[in-house]
């Protein structure tokens, strides 16, 4: 039971983190649908960084995984705002090319690095077992990440944010009625542009707590396993408000987390069911909720829309 909780709070973690990143673009109006590509940069990222400075302190070594895997994230969605912001062009084409291209680009560059250290591994392997151990205070037995304390923060500033800041107006404004909100003198592409590098800062911090879920090493042919849409359909049944993604990424994380220790169960070993059904159960969950709460659905009544300051 205390590993069920423990797996549960790591991956409501991520896809708190990730949910809030597409939380924020699609309130400025900007459909990131590529935050699988952006996770797997930020993976990349904290994952060398956690290899290279895994020997350090730990508080050295969890800030500086933390800025790397948020600044590659934030990089990385540059190709979305200067795509979809500037050039206007199809938002979820362009998205679904960032996801193709970072599990392509992560590949080669964590291949490349392995070949350069041994000609031998040509694997995508990156290993960061000392690493690893900076983000983890032991209680007994239940094994506690630093990454989910980030998570509650990132929550609760993503709600002040939001909500009780003036900044948080004008974003939303955006989001709603771009040409409305240009006429009383808010700069639309500049929140727009702050969105989507919010997105990137999140999403690629979601990305390396991702891999550091239970594992000590990363396969990056593997991508993030579809956990940049699970986090996109958390985002759209919390309807992207930030109370109520912490809420459904719980209730994601729990059936995710459930894969994992399954076997621990004994009425649950004893049904024989295939581990694969447990590995489905968060995604037939999202396709579940989706088909039930999209008709309801309280999404931006702008996103997905290029802005046109010529348009009223």
């Amino acid at each position: 039971m205390v590993l069920l909780i423990q797996y549960t709070l790591i991956f409501a973690a991520v896809l708190t983190l990730v949910a809030l990143g597409g939380c924020f673009s699609e309130h400025s109006g900007v459909i990131n649908l590529g935050l699988e590509g952006v996770m797997v940069m930020g993976a990349l990222g904290g994952a060398l960084t956690l290899k290279y400075l895994g020997g350090n302190p730990a508080p050295v070594v969890v800030i500086a995984v933390l800025l790397v895997s948020a600044l590659s994230g934030l990089v990385y969605t540059v190709l979305l705002g200067v795509a979809c912001i500037n050039l206007k062009a199809d938002q979820t084409l362009v998205g679904t090319a960032l996801n193709i291209l970072a599990a392509a680009a992560a590949s080669i560059i964590a291949r490349t690095i392995n070949t350069a250290e041994n000609p031998d591994n040509m694997s995508t392997i990156i290993k960061y077992t000392d690493g690893r151990k900076a983000f983890i205070a032991n209680f007994e037995s239940f094994e506690f990440s630093w990454s989910m304390l980030v998570a509650v923060i990132a929550l609760v500033i993503a709600y002040v944010v939001l909500y009780r800041t003036k900044y948080g107006v004008h974003l939303r404004a955006c989001g709603e009625n771009p040409q409305a909100a240009d006429s009383v003198g808010i700069n639309v592409i500049k929140n727009r542009w702050a969105g989507v590098l919010i997105s990137g800062v999140l999403g690629g911090i979601g990305g390396v707590v991702y891999i550091m879920a239970g594992v000590s090493e990363w396969k990056f042919e593997l991508g993030v396993a579809g956990f940049g849409f699970l986090a996109l359909a958390v985002m759209i049944f919390g309807s992207w408000k930030p109370v109520n993604i912490g809420l459904a990424a719980l209730l994601f994380g729990f059936f995710r987390a459930l894969s994992n220790v399954y076997s621990g169960f004994d009425w649950l070993a004893d049904l024989n069911i295939p581990g694969t059904v447990y590995n489905m159960f968060p995604y037939l969950i999202s396709l579940l909720v989706l088909a039930f709460t999209s008709k309801n659905s309280a999404a931006p009544k702008a996103e997905g829309i290029p802005y046109d300051k010529g348009q009223r």
